[in-house]
């Protein structure tokens, strides 16, 4: 099978018709890199459903739910893939890859999934492909709808869904059967048009129906070959049987065939605000994400021993490095690219694979691959400054990657989190507490009916915060930075229907004042009781 290209300079989008030609080459480059960078875009991120946002309230077990239920509602449209090799002479070498993915559809299986508006226009104003993701995608499954799918198929259970391969098998199935008729042994006919999984939908229907006929797939096309009954069994036997359970299993399985050879090679695998796409790799490709938090974090342990969040070490070292402010990924790698690296020029050398070479000289930003190649690029250049200022270690052309990962040991493992109660999840131990801003409580004076959504509104141009509703007028406020508490309070201080204070359980909480309001009865009661009966008799 030719492979197609589709690139610009030599870049790579891996489709369905090719993918299994550039399996073994794939395979390879995931078993002799040193690290692996990946990058995912997705129909959607965060469900609107109310109550399922991510809030500064949560702890990691509460997002992680909330997460859950996106994952389970969303899907993968498109991975990039970056291997990198380091070699003796102070470079690496990176293949990038676009992988477009859509999900399997084959008998019984039919997936649905939603797609955010705001992500389909972002994904649309970045340049991505629609009609690559619906018609062209990649299959994959998980291990429950692969042990659906085997099930399926022993019971010969080929049913179509969608009414275009309806009426696309219908069509094929009376074209050859007013062929075979007044055919002869050997005569053949081609069926024109035929894509992907419909090959087979149609192969396992016509060798069903009509046992004096062989099919073979052709490109976009399936030849039908007219045989005597002996000739069908020993076809059936050949081990180049195009429809063999094997054979189908390996197209229905797809990308998920290349997840499985990353999850055997155990690199460090490494992405940017990576816990999302843990979360799709886990559902999408290995196992139904468990309802168990825990559970989640040890699976993924499991998959992948060795992770790297590039922007939970860029946190971590960015102000020590004294470099200004980025806000994205892109602005990190043109920031470690520029004179402002003190490192430059000893710092390894990055090039492209020969047939990956259209980021050498174009930026692609939330393109799949590109992502992933920046990803990789940033985390060499990184370690590489680390090395210089703390070991005082220059240029080593012998210098092995054992080395680079030294240097960020800290931070193996320790996965990014947006937006919740604490700064990131530890996939290989407990979870550590961040140190965040004390939670501020909001006193209502005057305002009549107000709600989270208006407090919000209020105190969003200060600062980026979340509000929850502690009473009928009172509320909540936890904001991300220090800087940003102390500008509400100050800003807030002689606000005539606001008042603002640090909170504290034992202070505010309805419920320890209900608790105490109680005991102070209890109390007032026993003192009562007590003292009438102390109190001396009355005699008759």
């Amino acid at each position: 099978m030719r492979i197609k290209i589709f690139s610009v300079c030599g870049s790579m989008d891996v489709l369905q018709d090719q993918w299994k030609e550039m399996l073994p080459v794939i395979e390879g480059l995931i078993r002799g890199c040193d690290f692996l960078a990946l990058d995912m875009e997705f129909t959607g991120l965060h469900s609107l459903a109310p109550g399922q946002q991510p809030s500064l309230f949560d702890c990691a077990s509460d997002w992680y739910k909330k997460a859950r239920r996106s994952v389970q509602t969303f899907s993968v449209c498109q991975i990039g893939l970056s291997t990198f090799c380091k070699q003796d002479c102070n470079r690496f070498v990176a293949h990038s890859f676009n992988f477009y993915l859509f999900p399997t559809t084959f008998a019984r299986m039919d997936s649905e999934f939603s797609i955010q508006m705001s992500s389909a226009v972002f994904l649309s104003g970045f340049g991505f492909d629609f009609n690559k993701f619906l018609k062209e995608g990649i299959p994959y499954m998980n291990e429950e709808q692969e042990a659906r799918f085997l099930y399926d198929y022993r019971q010969g259970n080929w049913r179509v869904h969608s009414v275009l391969e309806k009426d696309s098998l219908k069509k094929a199935i009376e074209q050859v059967t007013s062929w075979v008729t007044s055919a002869s042994i050997g005569d053949t006919i081609i069926l024109q048009d035929i894509k992907g999984f419909q090959q087979y939908n149609v192969q396992l229907v016509l060798r069903q129906a009509l046992p004096d006929v062989w099919t073979m797939p052709l490109g976009d096309e399936v030849i039908v070959q007219k045989v005597l009954p002996r000739q069908r069994w020993q076809m059936e036997r050949n081990n180049l049987n195009q429809c063999s359970k094997e054979q189908v299993l390996i197209s229905a399985l797809g990308f998920t065939i290349i997840f499985r050879a990353i999850v055997a090679a155990k690199k460090p695998l490494v992405g940017h605000n990576m816990l999302m796409d843990l979360l799709h790799l886990h559902d999408k490709f290995y196992r139904p994400l468990p309802g168990c938090y825990e559970e989640f974090k040890k699976n993924i342990h499991t998959l992948f021993p060795v992770i790297i969040d590039t922007k939970t070490v860029v946190k971590a070292v960015w102000k020590e490095l004294q470099f200004p402010r980025a806000g994205n990924l892109v602005e990190v790698n043109n920031l470690l690219n520029s004179n402002l690296n003190p490192a430059l020029p000893s710092s390894p050398l990055i090039i492209h694979a020969p047939n990956c070479s259209k980021y050498a000289q174009d930026e692609c930003p939330h393109e799949a691959a590109y992502d992933a190649f920046v990803c990789g690029s940033v985390l060499v250049k990184l370690c590489h400054i680390l090395l210089v200022k703390h070991q005082m270690e220059m240029e080593d052309p012998q210098r092995p990657f054992s080395r680079y990962m030294d240097v960020i040991a800290d931070h193996v493992n320790q996965v990014n989190l947006i937006r919740a109660g604490v700064s990131h999840i530890n996939f290989s131990g407990e979870d550590i507490l961040s140190r965040r801003p004390p939670v501020l409580l909001v006193s209502i004076q005057g305002w009549p009916r107000v709600d989270e959504e208006q407090l919000y509104r209020e105190f969003k141009t200060i600062c980026s915060l979340d509000v929850k509703r502690l009473g009928e007028r009172r509320f909540l406020l936890l904001v991300t930075k220090f800087k940003g508490m102390r500008a509400i309070r100050q800003e807030y201080k002689n606000h005539p229907h606001l008042r603002v204070c640090k909170y504290g359980y034992w202070k505010h909480s309805s419920l320890v004042n209900c608790i105490l309001r109680v005991c102070g009865v209890l109390l007032t009661w026993s003192a009562v009781a007590f003292a009438l009966g102390s109190s001396p008799t009355c005699e008759m």
